[in-house]
């Protein structure tokens, strides 16, 4: 299994974007995300805004957004 790169919150969110999340609110250090439409699998999602996320973060806002190691290259 290859290595998760290093991201920041920015990096992420950026991604998602891609991915076609939308940013809803930002609260102080956090963005929230929501899904696409007609995407009943995936989830809303809390990015931190810090300069290097944590690899539990990172894994675990991979699983409810549905992404893959391919799609953070």
């Amino acid at each position: 299994m290859p290595k998760l790169p290093g991201l920041s919150g920015l990096g992420l969110i950026k991604i998602l974007e891609r991915k076609g999340y939308v940013q809803m609110r930002s609260k102080g250090s956090h963005v929230r995300l929501y899904p696409p439409e007609f995407s009943p699998s995936l989830k809303k999602v809390t990015v931190p805004l810090h300069k290097r996320l944590k690899i539990g973060t990172l894994v675990s806002i991979m699983k409810d957004a549905g992404l893959t190691i391919h799609d953070l290259a």
